[in-house]
Order: C-alpha cells, then structure tokens, then sequence
C-alpha cells in the first residue's frame, strides 16, 4: 500500500495490515528455514556420494594391486614347480617333461 493509502486506514485496520504483515513474515520465515534444511540435506547427500565414490575407487586400486600380488605368487609357484620337476627328473636320470608350464586360464 502508498504512504497516502496507509494514512486513510483507522487504527485498528492498520493493526490488523500490521498482524497479517507478521503473519506472512513468519510463514516466509518457515519457508526459508524449509528450504535451507533440504539445502543442507542434499548438499550432505553430494558429499556422501562423492565419499562413496573416492572410497570405491580407492578400494578398486587396492584389489587390483592384490590381484597383481596373486598372479605374481602364482606364476612364481608354476615356476618353482616347473624347475623342482626338472631337478627331480634330472637327478632319477629322466629327461625333464613339461608339466604344463604355460599360463592356464581359471577363469
């Protein structure tokens, strides 16, 4: 309303402007405390999925680095296996027979 409009009023119609401009105050208020909360809610929610993320690929590194472990200790075994045999064939007088000494697919 103008200054103009407002000085026209009575006293008890510019209290009663005066109670609902509260009323509308408040609920703006509520409203603004509303929607900060579910601000704070999804931005926590983005920080959590992003955590998750991080500590996915994290753990993605370390599997991949204890399945190169594995395959190592494995190919060291076939190894060790291949040349014990070898000895053992050579000390009983026998040629050395390949016991499948190539990669087998486990998978």
């Amino acid at each position: 309303m103008a200054g103009k409009d407002l000085r026209k009023l009575s006293k008890t119609d510019l209290l009663e402007l005066l109670i609902e401009q509260g009323r509308e105050n408040l609920a703006l208020k509520e409203r603004l405390e509303k929607a900060e909360a579910e601000l704070a809610q999804r931005r926590l929610h983005m920080e959590q999925s992003g955590s998750i993320a991080e500590a996915a690929l994290k753990l993605s590194g370390v599997f991949e680095a204890a399945q190169k472990a594995i395959d190592l200790y494995r190919e060291n075994c076939e190894q060790e296996c291949r040349e014990m045999l070898a000895r053992a064939a050579q000390e009983a007088g026998q040629p050395a027979r390949d016991h499948g000494g190539g990669k087998e697919d486990t998978e």
